[in-house]
């Protein structure tokens, strides 16, 4: 009953709390992806979730990071009282940090010898770094034939721009986003997150699954003999292009090609953005042809329903009608009388959250996608509890979770040379004086 709940948030129902300690307590839950050893040598976004990703589900995840700085998203936006970024310790829950210096010949060493022990490798560089560094795809399948070898890069690996540097902002040009996004006649807008890189990073982490699953299979086949682990290559602005859903195929069919269009969306009326008498603004979608004759009843406009709104088609050239008088109606209410009202109509509606609206919402804690973790200790300075997104899908029987906040830099550098590599006390110490690793 109780195996797809996720750990509470600080603040969660005491009853329901109480339920998952009590389940906690009694049952072992293995996580699908447990068994799964991903090295990670990414950085920034892109990379690092689809190790999050991997990691939440139980992939032991071993992040490579410079010695001196390590990940720069370790000191990006607000930094903490220990001079460390939230954003890394969400990005990076339930990673270890290895510091190696990988511009040394001996540092790449490591990195290779470890590529040789893992089943995942992901790398978002520019394309031709790993081969230059003596670490792509051919070096590694000399030594790990199972390897699934992921590489995020802005254009993929392939292709005439293939070598160029590619930021999300500017994948997200290419790949259609930007230009669907905005208002008619005004330069397009960009959301004020790194959306490319978060959808490669996602596209990233099916692709890996997907290479196991067809790793497993090819085992079977094959029956041992030949490379069974396969490159996983994802571009930034391919994972874009993904969710252009009609974009292309009306261009091809019909010459057409899609503008922006503001709080509304092209061709489906009426689903738009309204604002409320408390100066909150309420997202209505009335699209559906019987919905959309319970929405103009609500808010007592039945004269704009019968044959001349009938169907999509019709309700599209009176569009402007249409969005003015729900308009009208939402401007003398509040956002919270507007929800409703429509709840009752069942008109699918809601208001447009902020990040404190997300963290307080009832219906989000009850799903368990607010987590609470603790970085650091008392005892070292710090043990301050951090509210983190949880991830989704929610899995019945095996469900993810984060055991750890994001690492303190090097914290898992001795443990994962000494247990992957077998490496000794004496090596690892060389190893630190030269400053290759770092803990």
């Amino acid at each position: 009953m109780f195996s797809s709940l996720r750990k509470p948030a600080t603040g969660f129902p005491s009853r329901l709390t109480i339920t998952w300690k009590r389940y906690q307590a009694t049952t072992a839950i293995t996580k699908p992806l447990e068994g799964v050893r991903v090295l990670e040598l990414g950085q920034i976004i892109a990379g690092p979730f689809c190790g999050s990703i991997l990691g939440y589900y139980g992939a032991e995840v071993i992040k490579i990071e410079p010695p001196k700085n390590g990940d720069p998203l370790r000191s990006w936006r607000h930094l903490d009282k220990d001079g460390q970024s939230p954003w890394f310790r969400s990005m990076a829950r339930n990673k270890k940090s290895v510091c190696i210096d990988i511009r040394t010949e001996e540092g790449r060493g490591l990195v290779k010898e470890l590529a040789g022990k893992v089943d995942v490798l992901i790398e978002n560089f520019k394309p031709g770094t790993m081969e230059k560094w003596g670490l792509g795809p051919d070096e590694l399948y000399a030594i790990n034939q199972s390897l699934i070898y992921t590489r995020i890069s802005g254009y993929g690996q392939t292709g005439p721009y293939s070598k160029r540097p590619g930021f999300a902002s500017v994948c997200e040009g290419m790949g259609g986003f930007r230009s669907v996004n905005g208002y008619p006649g005004e330069p397009p807008v960009r959301p004020n997150i790194s959306l490319g890189d978060s959808l490669a990073g996602l596209h990233a982490a099916f692709g890996v699954v997907i290479g196991l699953l067809a790793r497993d299979k090819l085992k079977q086949s094959s029956k041992g003999n030949g490379r069974t682990g396969q490159v996983v290559d994802v571009s930034i602005y391919e994972s874009v292009l993904n969710m252009m859903e009609s974009i292309i195929p009306e261009f091809d069919r019909f010459n057409e090609i899609r503008q922006p269009s503001g709080t509304t969306l092209t061709g489906i009326v009426p689903t738009n953005t309204y604002p409320c008498k408390d100066g909150k603004y309420v997202i209505i979608g009335g699209n559906g042809d019987s919905i959309y004759n319970r929405l103009m009843t609500a808010i007592g406009r039945s004269d704009l329903t019968g044959e001349k709104y009938a169907g999509n088609a019709e309700r599209v050239k009176e569009q402007k009608v249409i969005d003015g008088a729900i308009a009208e109606w939402t401007a003398t209410l509040l956002s919270e009388d507007i929800l409703t009202i429509l709840e009752k109509a069942s008109v699918p509606s809601g208001k447009i959250y902020d990040a404190k609206d997300i963290v307080e919402d009832e219906h989000i804690n009850a799903r368990g996608m607010i987590e609470t973790v603790t970085v650091g200790t008392v005892a070292d300075g710090r043990g301050w509890d951090l509210k983190i997104p949880g991830m989704s899908p929610v899995l019945e029987l095996t469900p993810g979770s984060t055991e750890w906040a994001g690492p303190d830099l090097g914290a898992h550098t001795h443990e994962v040379l000494q247990s992957v590599l077998g490496l000794s006390k004496a090596d690892i110490e060389a190893l630190d004086t030269k400053k290759i690793t770092k803990a």
